[in-house]
């Protein structure tokens, strides 16, 4: 830990991997999501060694859910958003994939959030943005957040600028990170890694020194 003016710089995952400093944060592992992934059974065990690691160590532990809006309440970000993700080239054939009451909203079962565990529905790629995140985080004197989750470049990455830009320091668990498209995640890791923000690390040494 490095220190000036009274101030405590964290430099390395050691300073910082402690339940008092840091949270966890389970990106939107849900089924509609996991189910479209390559290697989505192998990423949800890594996640759930993560999260069991984070249960043992007492870490507090947010969940975040895609929430599709219906079409009624959909505005023009939404649907740009939602043609680019389906492939289709007009708003009609726009098909709200993760609507709240549909089985492909909730969290994969290998993953349930226990009752001591907060859930955020969004509708936007950063973790923070229209939630209660940064509150919760602040409130609770959290000033690092562990990520691991679905998917690297989709909702990853601008969740770590995110969470930088609010004075939080990122942790990117990258063997507990998925993705939709391989190269697409890999230019968004070695970005995280260009700029610094982000500390990068492995699930095995996130585990060995929560232990």
């Amino acid at each position: 830990m490095k220190t000036i003016h009274g101030l405590n710089i964290p430099s390395s995952l050691a300073d910082i991997c402690n339940r008092q400093a840091m949270a966890l944060l389970v990106y939107d592992m849900q089924a509609g999501i996991v189910s479209q992934i390559g290697d989505g059974e192998h990423v949800t065990i890594k996640v759930r060694e993560a999260l069991e690691a984070a249960r043992r160590a007492g870490m507090r532990i947010v969940f975040t859910r895609h929430l599709s809006l219906p079409k009624e309440m959909m505005g023009a970000a939404q649907y740009r958003m939602a043609m680019a993700w389906q492939r289709v080239e007009t708003p009609e054939e726009v098909r709200p994939w993760f609507l709240r009451d549909s089985p492909g909203f909730q969290i994969v079962d290998r993953l349930a959030p226990l009752s001591s565990e907060a859930i955020f529905d969004k509708i936007a790629m950063s973790a923070f943005e229209g939630t209660p995140l940064t509150m919760t985080l602040r409130d609770c004197g959290i000033t690092a957040i562990a990520i691991a989750g679905i998917a690297m470049e989709i909702g990853i990455e601008p969740t770590a600028r995110h969470a930088a830009d609010l004075g939080f320091i990122p942790v990117i668990l990258t063997d507990a990170c998925g993705a939709g498209h391989k190269e697409a995640a890999e230019r968004s890791l070695e970005a995280l890694k260009f700029t610094g923000d982000a500390i990068i690390a492995n699930l095995a040494e996130f585990t060995s020194l929560l232990k």
